[in-house]
Formats: structure tokens, sequence, C-alpha cells
């Protein structure tokens, strides 16, 4: 059994290993002696903002002296950007429910625009429970964005109404339409002024805004903004530029596939886990499942993540990239055996806790890959595999695959944990395609 580390008595041993992290964007991660995690903060220089948790100055402050008494290692995850850094601190404190940190531990989520794109006359709306499909999600948004959309909507004219508008719908000629077509803001397909046609091209113009072609836009309201002080109509000029400032919380987004926030969609992973605990026949239910994918880089490189679920829920400190080193050519197989041999063998030499289900993204061949790895390391994992076609799960042992209903919740939570390994995966080919165009 591998003797654990001792830490010296005070911060020291983490005060020194702060000197090493990057000036970059990014999350810290403080923990006590016992390794666990008592403190998530975010960061837009990794290195002077955690550095500064070491200074005199946090030893006598009310607010950080207790905390600054118990570290003794912190560790980092860099981010993308700023935005990014927040996004991930709050998905942290809400998986790991940190001793010192006092917000974020409650359900709230960041807001999302949503554009209902399923209707003819497809609606446009602020929300914080979007739909899981259906829809065209932009977000999550780390500032406010309801001032934003009413911005856009003085624009582009969209509707935000509840109401079900069909083209053909012989009632709508005797509807009267609400204040917002009055003024102008909006195109009032509820009694037919507008063909479906000509409102889904408005539509498509500010799918265009959102994905980011905005600056002629705001390029335009700064002009309007000037001309409106040069002709000395200050209040108009203020109006113009509380709209700009709207428009620029937009940028404070993050990625949707890359920032996901599992409880704001419709998933249960209580259900999930209960189910994966009934079908698998475990004695209790699983608390932690693995995921393993793997990505090619042009034919000639391959890559591998690892992604870690707690509870139903992502773990994104557990997540882990590997580059193939033994695999000659693209074989998939051999892949995934040497990630998961990898993986193991490193849980075992460091006396780490197996994970309770290890879910490989495949078939039957991918899925004997992965055994015959767990058996020359020598441990006992409960593996399975899900393959994308069918969504059919392959157990060992057993030579047809179990099909589950699209609804189970089961099925939904392997696929989540399936299609973030995927998604993990093709980010790091696409880290080390541009690498590899830059050299």
């Amino acid at each position: 059994m591998a003797e654990e580390f001792q830490y010296p008595n005070d911060n020291s041993y983490a005060a020194e290993k702060v000197r090493s992290f990057p000036h970059a964007p990014g999350v810290y991660l403080m923990k006590d002696a016992h390794q666990r995690v008592i403190y998530v903060g975010k960061a837009k220089d990794l290195r002077k903002r955690a550095g500064s948790y070491f200074l005199h100055a946090a030893e006598v402050d009310e607010r950080t002296r207790f905390l600054v008494r118990d570290i003794r290692d912190i560790d980092y995850i860099e981010a993308l950007s700023e935005v990014d850094a927040l996004l991930m601190e709050a998905r942290l404190i809400k998986d790991i429910q940190p001793q010192y940190n006092r917000e974020l531990k409650d359900g709230k989520s960041f807001p999302y625009l949503q554009i209902r794109t399923h209707e003819q006359f497809p609606r446009v709306e602020a929300t914080r429970e979007p739909l899981s499909s259906g829809v065209k999600l932009y977000g999550p948004f780390t500032s406010p964005v309801r001032g934003a959309l009413v911005v856009l909507q003085k624009v582009f004219k969209f509707r935000t109404c509840n109401y079900e508008i069909r083209e053909d719908d012989p009632k709508l000629r005797f509807f009267r339409p609400c204040l917002l077509a009055s003024i102008g803001q909006c195109t009032a397909p509820c009694c037919g002024r507008i063909t479906r046609e000509d409102y889904r091209k408005m539509i498509h113009r500010l799918q265009r805004f959102l994905d980011g072609k905005r600056e002629e836009l705001i390029q335009e309201m700064q002009e309007e903004m000037k001309a409106a002080a040069k002709e000395l109509n200050f209040e108009q000029a203020a109006v113009i530029r509380d709209q700009l400032a709207a428009l620029e919380n937009l940028k404070n987004c993050g990625d949707l596939e890359r920032n996901v926030q599992p409880e704001v969609f419709q998933m249960d992973p209580k259900r999930g886990l209960a189910g994966l605990q009934k079908i698998l026949h475990l004695p209790q239910m699983p608390r932690v499942i693995e995921g393993v994918d793997i990505a090619h880089l042009h034919g000639d490189a391959t890559v591998a993540s690892l992604v870690q679920f707690i509870d139903g829920l992502p773990f994104k400190a557990g997540y882990k990239r590997y580059r193939i080193k033994s695999v000659e050519g693209i074989n998939d197989f051999a892949s995934i055996g040497e990630v998961v041999y990898r993986r193991l063998k490193r849980l075992k030499d460091e006396n780490g806790p197996l994970p309770d289900i290890f879910l490989i993204d495949g078939g039957k061949g991918q899925l004997h890959a992965a055994e015959e790895a767990a058996q020359r390391v020598g441990v006992s994992v409960q593996f399975l595999s899900l393959a994308e076609k069918n969504e059919e799960i392959f157990l060992p042992g057993e030579s047809e695959p179990l099909r589950l209903s699209r609804h189970a919740w089961s099925l939904r939570l392997l696929q989540y944990v399936r299609d973030e390994a995927h998604r993990f995966a093709q980010h790091y080919h696409h880290l080390l395609r541009s690498r590899r165009f830059k050299e």
C-alpha cells in the first residue's frame, strides 16, 4: 500500500506550488491535508489570483483566514477564457460542494437564449430551463441576457409571445396584435402581417448575429449614438449606450458543448443510476462512472479522452486526455486497450478507487479489448459498451446486446457519459490539429 504524502503543518507546500502556475485564465482547487477540495475559485491570471491567498493580508482577513489556515495543497485547471473559467468554477462547486465556497452551491443555473426552431414562426426567449430538443440554444451566458433580448428584438423584430401560430390558420386575419407590433418591435406573424418564409429569413439573420457576425450592427448603433450626441439629444444617446452595453453582455457566453449544465436539461441522475443498478444487478447504486472515447487526427495520430461522472453528474476535475503511444495507424480496439490499461494501472499503483462502471464507446470488439486490458492489470471492473448506431448495450459474457427504451433514464445517463467523452476527445483532437497547423 502506497504511503500517504505528509504535508508540512502549514501552507508552505501549496504556496511554493503556486509559483509554477501559468499566467492564464482558469480555476484553482485548494485542498486540505487529506486531499479533499475545500475551495474552488476562478482567475483571469491563475498565478496572481491563487498566489494572493498566501500573502499576509489573506491570513488576517476575516473572509479568508480560516481557509488559508487549512490549505495544504493546490491544483489548477486552465481555461480557454475568463468566461470559461467562471462557468467551470460554477460546475465544480456544484459537483464537489467545497467546504469554504458559499455561493454557487444552489441549483441556480446560467441563462440561455433559446430559439424554438420547430415552430413555423420561431419564438425567441431567455430561459434558465431550456428544452432538450426542437430548439437552437446560445449560451450559457454569465451576464443577464433579457436586456440584450429587448435590443435584439428591436433590430430583428422576432416574436416573444407564447401563441401557437400557423400560417394556414384562417383566424389570423381576425387577430389583433399586441403593443410590440404597434411600436415596430415585432413583425406580427400572429395576424398574418409577414409570411413564414420572410419571418424565417429574419430568424436566420438573428442566428448569424448570435453566431458571431455582430460587428456591423454594433458599428451602426455606435454611429447613431454619436449622431444623437452631436445633435445634443443626450437622452437618445444614453438609450443607445445602454443598448450597446446590453449587447456587450452577449460576449460573456460560454460554449454550449464545452460548458454543459446537466441540471437544466431533462436528465434525472438518480433514476439513471438506479436503472443501471437494476439492469447490471449491482449490489448497490453506482456512484462513479468513467467513459472513454477515441478520436483520430488525419489518420496518423490517435487521441483519447476519459471523462468521470460522480452521482450522475460530470466531474470535470476527473477528466483526462491521452495521446496513444503504442498503436500504429488506426486501430480503435488496440487504442481502447491502451487507454484502459494506462488508466487502471495508474489507479492500482496509486491505490485509487476503481470506477463502479467503465463505459466504452463501441461494440463487442471495443468491450473485449477493455476486458483484456483489465486482466493484464489484474483488476476487476464492471465494463459495458454502448454502440451508437442502434444504442445497443453490450455486457461482458453476453452474446446478445441489451436494448433499452429510448426514454429509459439509465440509457439517457449512458448516452450523456458517452457524448461527453466524445466531445472531450474531439476537443483534444482539435487542439492537436491546431498545434500542427501552427508548427
